[in-house]
């Protein structure tokens, strides 16, 4: 598996510097190019190309296979498939491959409730017992907003004993493993991301539409797009497919019924269990309901994000803002999340992501009219962290308005839905909470403070272990000057807060520590804590 990525790396690092020499081509007709409007037709950042940067990201994280579509609204100019599917089968992802879009799925589910409020059938102030009587008593005055918002404090189904992806389950099955546990916060003082609250709103929808839950978002939202490469879980069965297993994984069918041209194949998903790829449980259509059931290409989730930005799917303005924008609870506090989205400091970005089994899935939006850029990336490993990958590949099409501003090979950026004081605040409390040793804070911009200069808010947090810093310093004792570690937070000159540490691979190579496997896992341990530091979910 290893060697396939590499090899196929290696083919594609030559087609990037091909795509890179083009644009060099493009400039004996640069006077002809239009200057600003339609996007940038110099794909690639800092010095990297696309493709480039997805397949060594791809082999760094072990995923077999990869679909990424890009927007440049009304346009999806570039769909493009890397990897395999199945390690099996040998199926090429592609652009109509079908990939569980997790998390993602929330976005029809809050799209649906925002249709049913413009039809006059229901309105977010609500309480769900209105509309639902087999709930617990201390559930009914919980509003429908507050389950968009997660800010109802119920309980999250999938974190109880017993849950199962894989088996069938009726609503009120999965209510019952929560009824008994108490509300988490007092509804709308807090957010916490639950299942339980999709799920509730998927029978609201059916009671206030008048038809099922899959009835009402297929007639909305997939058919009256047109979204052919979108299904429901349970309707997958219906999706054509070629076993090429029989065939001794050649592709047969296709030379004799044209419906196996070009074929929408569904993904076969892995989980790393002791290094290596295992096969995930499979995901039950009935599990996830409202929550992460959807099935869809990378292209057709990027047609459904086109439909959002305008009045297709919700025709007034004030009700597309009340779930694109970030949760203000009834205590004034501000959450940067909305019905799985997360927003961000910088102007019009908005990202909805997640796990399904086996997989990883991200949409961002950068809806700003100067940029209207959109990422998806769905990968069939498990456990991927795509946002700082996403932000590099929207940066190929205007570094200067969505790139880190720091050299991202050196470095990895988040960028942060906080302030730099409760993002370092969070980073601070993880660290603690995981027994990881502080050594030392600095506040780079009180410093400049107190000597009469003015600097944006910028802090260093330094921490480690002993025992792990001390087996690197033995192994090349000119490391010590890396180390302890290092996370900076900053503050940029248009608002965007943003947390980085160095790539621990490229500090490894510098000291001939490329092998030691330690090194893998700092990269890890730190990125989970910027991570967690800096988002919501």
């Amino acid at each position: 598996m290893r060697k396939k990525l590499l090899t196929l790396a290696s083919m594609l690092i030559s087609g990037a510097m091909l795509a890179q020499n083009g644009g060099t081509i493009m400039k004996k007709y640069e006077d002809q190019l239009p200057q600003a409007g339609r996007g940038n037709v110099h794909v690639a950042y800092q010095g990297k190309s696309i493709d480039q940067m997805i397949y060594e990201f791809m082999e760094e994280q072990g995923i077999p296979g990869m679909t990424l579509a890009i927007v440049q609204a009304p346009y999806i100019p570039r769909v493009v498939g890397y990897g395999v599917t199945d390690l099996k089968k040998g199926n090429l992802a592609a652009a109509k491959t079908l990939w569980p879009i997790g998390p993602i799925s929330q976005g029809f589910t809050a799209v649906a409730i925002m249709q049913l409020l413009e039809k006059g059938k229901l309105y977010l102030n609500d309480s769900i017992g209105k509309y639902l009587k087999d709930i617990p008593d201390n559930w009914k005055g919980i509003t429908i907003l507050q389950l968009l918002q997660h800010s109802s404090g119920i309980a999250d189904y999938r974190d109880q004993k017993g849950f199962d992806v894989s088996a069938d389950y009726q609503p009120i099955q999965l209510i019952k493993t929560v009824a008994h546990i108490p509300l988490a916060f007092e509804p709308g003082t807090d957010v916490k991301q639950s299942a339980t609250n999709f799920l509730l709103l998927t029978s609201i929808i059916e009671k206030a539409g008048k038809m099922p839950y899959h009835d009402f978002v297929k007639k909305y939202q997939i058919d009256y797009l047109g979204l052919q490469q979108t299904y429901f879980g349970e309707d997958i069965v219906k999706v054509k497919q070629e076993d090429v297993t029989t065939t001794h994984n050649v592709h047969e069918t296709f030379k004799k019924d044209k419906a196996y041209i070009n074929p929408s194949e569904t993904t076969t998903g892995y989980i790393e269990n002791d290094s290596k790829l295992v096969t995930a449980p499979s995901i039950s259509p009935t599990s996830l309901k409202g929550f992460s059931d959807i099935w869809a290409s990378a292209e057709n989730v990027s047609h459904w994000d086109i439909a959002l930005a305008g009045g297709v799917l919700i025709a007034q303005p004030e009700n597309r803002n009340m779930i694109y924008k970030p949760t203000t609870l009834a205590n004034g506090k501000v959450v940067p999340a909305m019905a799985g989205w997360q927003f961000y400091n910088h102007k019009g970005l908005m990202d909805i992501k997640g796990n399904a089994p086996g997989h990883s899935a991200f949409l961002s939006r950068f809806t700003d009219a100067s940029e209207l850029v959109c990422v998806t990336l769905l990968a069939n490993k498990e456990g991927v962290e795509l946002t700082n990958l996403a932000r590099k590949i929207a940066a190929a099409f205007d570094s200067s308005k969505m790139g880190t501003g720091a050299n991202d090979s050196q470095l990895y950026t988040f960028e942060s839905q906080f302030s730099v004081n409760e993002t370092m605040s969070h980073i601070e409390h993880t660290l603690k909470t995981m027994g990881i040793p502080i050594f030392a804070k600095f506040n780079h911009g009180k410093n400049a403070e107190e000597v009469g200069l003015k600097l944006l808010p910028n802090q260093v947090i330094v921490f480690g272990s002993p025992k792990v810093g001390t087996k690197l310093m033995q192994e090349n004792p000119s490391i010590s000057i890396e180390l302890p570690l290092k996370i900076s937070v900053w503050e940029d000159k248009n608002g965007s807060v943003w947390a980085a540490f160095p790539q621990m691979n490229m500090m490894a190579a510098e000291y001939n520590l490329d092998g030691e496997p330690v090194i893998g896992k700092m990269q890890e341990l730190l990125k989970t804590i910027v991570v967690k530091a800096a988002s919501v979910y």
